[in-house]
């Protein structure tokens, strides 16, 4: 699927290319899933602050069955299933890659688990081992804790012993969050989300994951406890203005996370904790969603439901084209 133009979602179409040439130290892969994250849709309408240039393939993260091996690649083989950061160029059904790149995954991660983990959790693993200070038992809201980004967070605070509180705004998203050991949920919807944070924990709230922004963002500053901390990883709901007086008067953090612009200047360092991640999951300490599928010819859609906030969970494109 190729993108000529930034600037809208209809841009994006369906067109046959020739596959790569194998060289060395390459493989080949079929694609069995790709992960579809809010953060495409963003970049084809020339949104994000990361523009890529035309004409490109999206999708950055896929799951494929390795079909051919150039003669000098030892650490793979014909018939692996393998996790591919690919980068661009996942929404097709094959795709060539360096082997260095391609990781087996465990058998306990279905195609869509594998393809649909990394960016969410690795904001998350980011965000709580080089960005804010976590402690065993604190307590920390989540905002969109039934999107990916915030399911992720909810997993791995659970993980790491903090006490996760989940806002979501529908039942279905809520109860992902407390069946991944969330111990209480509140309704953005019709809940007074400062207040009923503070009734839950008897106070205010340790930390604030926030990929969500608008009009959430500064009653949940408000929610946080003296010294508390505030994460700003996205902004789905729009960009907020958070009062400074707040920050200052009670010895408040706010801290940004961008762990995607990070990435580009530390390949080394991302390389291991995604080894980190894949650990955790293995030993069933982390518990990625089985996301909702889409067809690849249906991504459009796909990133039009997630928009408006129709899916919980997350997603993947699988290599149908109609």
């Amino acid at each position: 699927m190729l993108v000529q133009e930034l600037g809208s979602l209809d841009a994006l179409e369906v067109v046959e290319m020739e596959s790569p040439a194998l060289i060395d130290g390459h493989v080949r892969i079929d694609i069995l899933a790709c992960g579809l994250n809010y953060v495409d849709s963003l970049m084809i309408e020339g949104k994000y602050q990361i523009k890529p240039p035309v004409p490109y393939r999206p999708g950055s993260e896929v799951v494929g069955r390795v079909t051919e091996v150039a003669a000098d690649v030892t650490n793979v083989a014909v018939g692996d299933r393998v996790f591919v950061p690919i980068g661009i160029g996942g929404f097709s059904d094959q795709a060539v890659v360096h082997a260095s790149r391609t990781i087996k995954i465990p058998s306990a991660l279905s195609d869509g688990q594998g393809a649909t983990f990394m960016q969410s959790y690795l904001t998350a693993w980011f965000a709580f081992h080089k960005r804010a200070t976590v402690r065993e038992g604190a307590t920390m809201l989540v905002l969109g804790a039934g999107g990916g980004v915030g399911l992720a967070a909810v997993d791995l605070g659970v993980a790491m012993g903090l006490r996760v509180i989940a806002a979501a705004s529908s039942e279905e998203k809520r109860q992902l969050a407390i069946d991944r050991g969330a111990f209480a949920a509140v309704d953005v919807l019709t809940e007074d989300v400062k207040a009923r944070t503070r009734e839950l924990c008897g106070g205010g709230v340790d930390m604030v994951y926030d990929p969500v922004g608008g009009d959430l963002a500064e009653p949940c500053l408000r929610a946080l406890a003296p010294f508390g901390q505030y994460m700003v990883v996205g902004f789905v709901g729009g960009i907020p203005r958070l009062p400074a007086n707040h920050v200052l008067l009670t010895n408040r953090t706010i801290v940004g996370v961008d762990w995607g612009a990070w990435v580009g200047r530390n390949q080394i360092e991302n390389a291991g904790m995604l080894m980190e991640v894949l650990s955790f999951i293995e030993q069933g300490k982390l518990h990625p969603v089985e996301p909702v599928t889409y067809p690849m010819s249906k991504a459009v859609q796909a990133m039009q439901d997630l928009q408006n906030r129709k899916i919980a969970g997350k997603v993947a494109l699988t290599p149908q084209f109609d």
